[in-house]
């Protein structure tokens, strides 16, 4: 264990329940992108080398773990969240000896990797999928096979198993000729999911997880970890099986009925996870794992995540980041502050008492929150509104996550043309929606994929302002595997790492609080005014220590609510101003006027 960039939490302290505290209850989690990160061989790929070099870099902002999306051997159908081989290293991003020394390396440095975990499916590739193709083989029962339905020619329209649609567009059922069944996909056909029903798939899974913990990783991020046990009646029959007892709901207007209601939060979910801490992680010390969470709710985040139930530390929900989008992903809706603050409520309500909260605005399958809910239209704008949701995720309890180049304010890509995209499910969508359901027009559906597209946080990493970026060489042979940001120009870490007034100066001033200041860390959240229409305003409460925290989150001036000033009594002192969007003076003028200026956002000690 390591407490390189941190000091250490005193047991009069209460984080998540746990006795001592957790050494991350104050650490910052930095998500890499290996394939956008840094290319060191000229390929137009990252790579782990790339990774290594940039250590350094990583140890300045102050992070204190990395989070590395799949660099597992893999078609890369999905861009590595489709594994074939778990115990190796795709040739893409290096070799297991390049893992070993990024691991030795930042250790050095007193970083922690953690590795993502895909295990809800694996490729089409993997050996497992390929033996389980014959129904003679052991592991013919390790993945979802069921018949075609009776009087239908197997692989013909309306012959799957049932309705369920894929996330990645059409049906989630692929017929497989060799074996004559059809095998569910909840995300891509080249995905199929998991039987965690069979314990020979579970006690596998756990093998693979030992082996790469006594490699020395620090812990898992477990991709979609939550959708690993499917609802089935009693008989085992999935719902809209052929006599089964569950219903799967009504179709919806891309043509199919919706899993998740299904597949997110089964009904052994808990077991699983209980047995995967029982059989990996017990009796280990110093790790982490966080499990992606879709469907589940703030009250089964705090159970799921209470030391005392033994399954995992902390979850990423969900609910927060769907605020500008209603019925589909692709229907978007303007943002409103009151819906956000809202949904981070009852998240931070759920686990006053016990578990823990994941904080995260940005990630691989999400937009650049800067041109999803800030300004990026220009520089000054761009700044203030970065540095302000930045403030106000920071600012909450429990563990922040930050997204490669998220600390720079890096914004969306602004594509404008559908062959500009990588994505496959931005692809899919596309073509499922706009072509085969004609439900979305082809403007409405460029202009969500332009705000909420997966590649819009895919673009490489800004290094500098040469051609590439510096993510590749400026005179490589292959371009990158995604356009660059033209913005790099302006936009990048050359650029800001020496300037304390920089967004990323700003983050290392958050990621310096969060270590250093035990109420930021793991203080009590209170909320104030949570009527206001601009303002999100809360306390962090530890012992005799009160810091309050409000930000204007819209590009005009904000009145500063009722009950924040009665907080503030007669005014504030600069000394009180603990950090600023615009500086101490600025903070302490716009509150002696009862406003704030837009983008505005102070944490003031009380």
């Amino acid at each position: 264990m390591t407490d390189f960039n941190r000091s250490v939490l005193p047991d009069a302290v209460r984080s998540n329940g746990a006795t001592p505290n957790p050494w991350w209850a104050n650490a910052v989690v930095y998500q890499i992108y290996p394939r956008s990160f840094q290319d060191t061989n000229g390929d137009g790929i990252g790579d782990l080398k790339g990774i290594t070099s940039r250590l350094d870099y990583l140890a300045d902002l102050g992070v204190d773990v990395l989070w590395l999306s799949p660099v597992y051997r893999s078609p890369q159908d999905d861009n590595g969240y489709d594994i074939s081989d778990y115990q190796d290293i795709d040739p893409l991003f290096g070799t297991l000896d390049d893992m070993d020394e990024l691991l030795a390396e930042a250790h050095r440095r007193g970083l922690k990797i953690v590795m993502d975990l895909v295990v809800n499916h694996t490729s089409d590739e993997h050996a497992w999928f390929q033996a389980s193709r014959d129904k003679d083989d052991p592991h013919a029962d390790w993945y979802w096979w069921r018949p075609a339905r009776p009087g239908h020619e197997p692989g013909t329209p309306g012959a799957e198993p049932n309705r369920w649609g894929s996330y990645f567009g059409g049906s989630a059922w692929q017929y497989d000729p060799k074996r004559g069944e059809y095998y569910l996909h909840q995300f891509s056909r080249k995905q199929p999911d998991l039987n965690w029903e069979n314990p020979e798939v579970r006690k596998a899974v756990y093998r693979m997880m030992n082996w790469w913990m006594d490699r020395g990783i620090d812990g898992f991020r477990m991709d979609v970890i939550t959708l690993i046990s499917k609802h089935l009646d009693s008989h085992g029959r999935l719902p809209g099986e052929v006599d089964s007892e569950l219903s799967e709901g009504e179709i919806g207007e891309e043509g199919y009925t919706d899993a998740s209601p299904f597949c997110s939060d089964g009904p052994r979910l808990d077991e699983f996870l209980a047995e995967m801490r029982r059989e990996v992680f017990e009796g280990r010390e110093g790790y982490m794992n966080v499990g992606e969470a879709p469907g589940i709710t703030p009250e089964r985040n705090e159970f799921i995540t209470d030391p005392a139930h033994k399954e995992l530390d902390m979850l990423f929900l969900f609910d927060h980041v769907g605020v500008d989008q209603e019925g589909s992903k692709w229907n978007t809706v303007p943002f409103e502050v009151r819906n956000l603050r809202a949904r981070l409520a009852d998240q931070q309500e759920a686990v006053r008492n016990a578990g823990w909260a994941s904080l995260f605005f940005c990630n691989h399958d999400q937009p650049r929150v800067v041109s999803r809910w800030g300004d990026d239209s220009d520089r000054e704008s761009r700044e203030l509104s970065a540095k302000a949701f930045g403030m106000l995720l920071h600012m909450h309890r429990g563990t922040p996550y930050i997204y490669e180049g998220e600390e720079l304010g890096m914004t969306n890509a602004h594509f404008t043309k559908l062959d500009q995209y990588r994505d496959l499910e931005a692809i899919n969508a596309y073509r499922q929606r706009v072509e085969e359901a004609r439900c979305q027009s082809p403007e409405s559906m460029m202009a969500a994929l332009a705000l909420i597209g997966r590649d819009n946080s895919r673009t490489p990493m800004q290094w500098d302002a040469s051609r590439y970026a510096g993510f590749t060489a400026a005179d490589a042979a292959t371009e990158p595997w995604i356009g660059v940001n033209p913005n790099h120009v302006e936009i990048n870490a050359a650029e800001e790492f020496d300037d304390p007034d920089s967004v990323y100066g700003f983050y290392k001033k958050l990621i310096a609080m969060r270590h250093g200041n035990a109420t930021v860390a793991t203080g009590e959240w209170n909320l104030v005014a949570a009527d206001s229409e601009q303002v999100y305003s809360f306390t962090r409460t530890g012992g005799d220590d009160t810091i309050l925290v409000m930000v204007n989150l819209t590009g005009r001036t904000a009145r500063v609510p009722a009950e924040v000033a009665r907080l503030l009594g007669n005014g504030v002192s600069e000394s009180q101003v603990l950090l600023s969007t615009y500086d101490a003076v600025h903070g302490v003028k716009s509150i002696a006027r009862g406003e704030l200026a837009r983008w505005e956002g102070v944490v003031i000690q009380l």
